[in-house]
């Protein structure tokens, strides 16, 4: 009789059958669960609780939220003076406000040489109405987060906090932008942390081979400093400052731009503040100073072991030929590239011709990347790289070769461009999930275009281009002088005129 007839008769197993078979033991009888500490202190039992796909009994569940069938649109106010309110409802309990102003470096003078620099760091201090330590706890009370950022072109102040507290965000911002109070002690003291700044910066020779390019790329205001030097930190005191905000800070060249707040309501308490901004003389409405690309060459030398190093060409056209500027920014993406350690996969650039082409096949390039500094009506693009001093050489010959190669449309896939479409496009939503990202797109682009173009616009764009397209503007880029600039050890690095002709 075999075991298992055994167990099925209910007869028992011989004690040495059953531990031979220890499946075959009797099983005891189910224990009693024994009680919880919670259940021997306060009494009572554990409740079964139900299954998690089983609904919970007597709770009930609300009706999905109905989303409405378009997005929100951005609205657009124009006041007497010129000033613009321009804002977007995006949906949720936080809103973004900033304002975005027609001034940077492009705009300044010699004698004025960094003063953008300094209003940043000196944004949200003084005003003319609240002490610093008063900015600092009213942002404390609304927990809002203030930033202030200088580039070549613009100018912006920002607010992100709850839109309850739009009326007293909008107030704060326009008094810190407008109204600074710009003490001369204050912005002495302000220098003295810039000059350390500056001598930090001196260690990263990428930023500051960034700033060598606009200075050797271009003739005028692109060509002026973004980073204030130290000697035109020395010239710069409080009165000089005012004086570049009265100019510069005037109605028809800013924009307050909101992301997440009602367009009346954000109307109705800006504009009492924003009408008595002055609209400007017929000289500080447009006080750029016009910008000629040259391009040549600049080079440092340093104790560095390695070489940093630079090349980009003339786009001319700028952001404000929409079409061509959407090619650059694809062109860009296909490039890719990046450092030769990264700790990510395809969303990183992995698969981006400067990786494939470059990083992967030659062990002495540490970095090769893509660049493109566009601003309204010119721009530079190129390639930056770093490699050591022995390579300088080979890696200026790759890098006029992959640019070479993008000029022409025979070299490029359609499997490749796709994918960089597609990087685009992902890059742009993703961007424009963050309502400070939403208000910034609002206000440069109406200082740039005078209006918004939405997202589905460049979208769309971006879907009609070709690799012809990209292989065309690439092809019109390297027909500009070559800018070239190098930092480090740069002792066998070829004469600018023999880069020259490789293109």
């Amino acid at each position: 009789m075999s075991s298992r007839n055994v167990l099925r008769r209910g007869l028992k197993t011989s004690s040495s059958l059953a531990q031979s078979l220890p499946a075959l033991k009797e099983r005891p009888a189910a224990a009693t669960p024994k009680q919880s500490v919670f259940s021997q202190i306060f009494g009572g039992s554990a409740t079964k609780q139900p299954p998690m796909d089983e609904p919970m009994p007597n709770v009930i569940v609300p009706e999905s939220p109905i989303y409405p069938k378009e997005g929100p649109k951005t609205l657009i106010t124009t006041l007497s003076n010129g000033a613009t309110i321009a804002s977007e409802n995006t949906p949720g309990a936080t809103m973004a406000v900033g304002l975005y102003l027609e001034s940077g470096s492009k705009y300044e003078q010699r004698y004025m040489s960094g003063a953008s620099h300094m209003l940043e760091r000196m944004a949200f201090k003084a005003t003319m109405n609240r002490t610093n330590f008063r900015i600092t706890k009213e942002a404390e009370v609304m927990s809002a987060s203030l930033l202030a950022a200088a580039s070549r072109e613009q100018m912006s102040y920002t607010v992100d906090a709850l839109k309850t507290h739009l009326p007293e965000a909008v107030e704060l911002l326009c008094d810190s932008a407008l109204n600074p109070k710009l003490a001369n002690h204050e912005v002495a003291n302000m220098a003295k942390d810039l000059k350390k700044e500056i001598e930090d910066l001196k260690m990263n020779p990428q930023a500051m081979l960034m700033e060598a390019v606009h200075a050797t790329a271009y003739d005028g205001g692109l060509g002026n400093p973004l980073l204030a030097s130290q000697e035109s930190i020395e010239a710069i005191d409080g009165d000089a400052l005012r004086e570049f905000v009265a100019e510069n800070y005037v109605a028809p060249r800013m924009v307050l731009a909101a992301s997440g707040a009602d367009h009346q309501e954000l109307v109705s308490i800006a504009s009492p503040m924003l009408e008595t901004v002055s609209k400007g003389s017929a000289t500080t409405t447009s006080k750029e100073i016009p910008s000629m690309y040259m391009g040549g060459d600049f080079r440092v030398k340093n104790e560095s072991p390695l070489t940093s190093l630079i090349l980009g060409f003339e786009f001319q056209g700028g952001w404000r030929d929409a079409k061509r500027s959407t090619a650059v920014t694809v062109l860009s993406m296909l490039l890719g590239g990046g450092g030769s350690f990264s700790a990510g996969g395809p969303g990183k650039g992995m698969y981006s011709r400067l990786y494939t082409r470059v990083l992967n096949r030659y062990g002495w390039a540490q970095n090769c990347t893509a660049f493109h500094s566009i601003y309204n009506d010119t721009g530079i693009v190129g390639i930056s790289a770093m490699t050591d001093g022995q390579h300088v050489n080979d890696m200026i010959a790759v890098m006029a070769e992959e640019l070479s190669a993008v000029a022409n449309s025979s070299q490029i896939t359609d499997e490749e461009v796709e994918r960089a479409k597609k990087a685009t496009i992902s890059s742009i939503l993703m961007n424009l999930e963050s309502k400070a990202v939403v208000a910034e797109d609002i206000g440069r682009q109406i200082l740039t275009y005078n209006h918004r173009k939405s997202p589905e616009e460049f979208i769309a764009e971006v879907n009609t281009l070709t690799k012809q397209d990209l292989a065309e503007v690439a092809a019109q880029m390297l027909k500009s002088n070559p800018t070239l600039c190098l930092s480090g050890d740069i002792a066998g690095a070829a004469r600018f005129e023999t880069v020259k002709a490789m293109f």
